[in-house]
């Protein structure tokens, strides 16, 4: 079992364990340990960053870990998770390094690694990296320490490369859109490129100060988005979290539309075009369970996952699928990218608006949603809630209520100390009743 790693990379609040200097230099150090397999002089990571304060901090330690093994370090600055991808891929780097906690308020951080191919590690990888953390690793001699050296263009490395998946004839000329960039790692690049590509841009949580990313705006919190969408009388609007690799959709009324629609609108249409591998979509046991019947009536399947857009990512490319995501907003094209890339997810929408002349509340609802409901359980150190015998009756009972008529997940997030409770049922008595029982017990055994 992962230690440190959870379902993105390692993950808590800065300043406090996991994520403070000392640990992000002995993580650094174990990872360029793991990722240099030889002594020649060429091994190189790439490192991106949100916008959060501690990400200076963060930055200036990994790199400390880094150079102590003899990598070289490529800094990237402020740039969306998915362009680390890219960019460790396109600049033939060992290792790539994201500095961001995603959604997560801004005293959160956290450190994601993608491999020489451009994809999130394996489980074994994050295993091996822990195992090196935990045992020390041993420098460089002091004549093949590691250089650091700043990368000016990689914001407009990835801008022409998201820009590049789109019909080179696409234009977005007419169309008025709203940006809401969460005071994150794309508040200038998906403005330039929306702009680049001829819309009428409206940019909201573009003025980062390390404090507010996320902060009241961003994918997590769609109000601000759709409030200046209705306010300005715009077509449709995109709204991002802080390291941009979520969207989800606003439409010209104001209302959100998350990852399962905007899915279900790409897959059917990628099919009508012979452009979906595979006849599938590939999505987490999270996604709705209205999107897997919408898919079976176009004659599609729904290929489900464990959360976590890696997982997404491992599935596809098993399989030879080239469209997945979650319903969070994490949507992956790999025929593009190599992890979700929510500008992306938002331009392939909008392209839909100006290939069908269609609006975006017309797009925005592709079927219609089994009644999900979601409750969060916070649990302290040292607890082990899922174990108790109580909340396991309470688990079995729900479930044999809920047979034939619904479904019922319960787990562990990967990211925070949380038991997340979730079930879907036609029948919203018996599901607010499963889902509050289950919660009840929780909170009862966690104090």
């Amino acid at each position: 079992m992962r230690k440190l790693f959870g379902t993105d990379g390692v993950r808590g609040t800065a300043n406090t364990h996991p994520i403070t200097a000392e640990m992000a230099l002995r993580i650094g150090a174990a990872a360029g340990r793991y990722f240099r397999r030889d002594q020649s002089d060429v091994h190189r990571v790439v490192i991106g960053k949100d916008t959060r304060l501690s990400g200076y901090m963060v930055e200036n330690a990994l790199t400390a870990g880094l150079t102590s093994t003899g990598m070289n370090v490529l800094l990237l600055g402020p740039v969306p998770t998915p362009a680390v991808g890219l960019m460790t891929r396109s600049m033939r780097a060992d290792l790539g390094v994201m500095i961001s906690a995603s959604h997560n308020p801004a005293e959160d951080n956290g450190i994601k690694f993608f491999g020489p191919d451009g994809y999130k590690l394996s489980d074994q990888a994050e295993l091996e990296i822990e195992r090196l953390i935990e045992e020390g690793v041993k420098p460089a001699q002091a004549q093949n320490i590691g250089r650091a050296r700043r990368v000016d263009d990689a914001r407009f490395r990835y801008g022409e490369r998201v820009k590049s998946s789109l019909s080179r004839d696409l234009r977005l000329d007419g169309l008025k859109v709203v940006v809401d960039c969460a005071n994150g790692a794309a508040h200038r690049t998906a403005p330039e490129v929306l702009w680049e590509l001829g819309a009428e841009v409206i940019p909201v949580g573009i003025t980062p100060n390390g404090k507010n990313i996320n902060l009241n705006c961003g994918s997590t919190k769609p109000q601000l988005a759709a409030e200046t969408v209705v306010a300005h009388g715009a077509d449709v609007g995109i709204c991002l979290d802080g390291d941009a690799d979520r969207v989800v959709m606003i439409d010209e009324n104001g209302q959100v539309a998350d990852g399962d629609q905007l899915m279900a609108l790409l897959a059917t249409s990628w099919a009508e075009a012979d452009r979906l591998k595979g006849g599938a979509l590939v999505a987490t046991v999270m996604s709705n369970l209205g999107l897997e019947r919408h898919l079976e009536n176009h004659g599609l399947r729904l290929e489900r996952t464990g959360v976590g857009d890696r997982y997404v990512v491992e599935r596809m490319r098993e399989g030879g699928f080239n469209l997945g995501g979650e319903q969070s907003g994490h949507i992956v094209m790999s025929d593009y990218a190599t992890t979700g890339d929510g500008l992306m997810a938002g331009l392939h929408f909008l392209a839909e608006m100006v290939h069908t002349g269609r609006k975006a509340s017309e797009l925005a609802v592709q079927f219609e949603t089994v009644p999900q409901m979601l409750k969060n359980v916070r649990y302290g150190e040292g607890q082990a809630p899922l174990e108790a015998a109580s909340v396991q009756a309470a688990i079995s009972d729900a479930e044999a209520r809920l047979n034939g008529q619904g479904r019922l997940l319960i787990r562990k997030s990967g990211t925070e100390p949380l038991i997340r409770v979730m079930a879907e049922c036609e029948d919203d008595a018996l599901l607010t009743q499963v889902v509050d029982g289950i919660v009840a017990e929780v909170e009862a055994v966690t104090g």
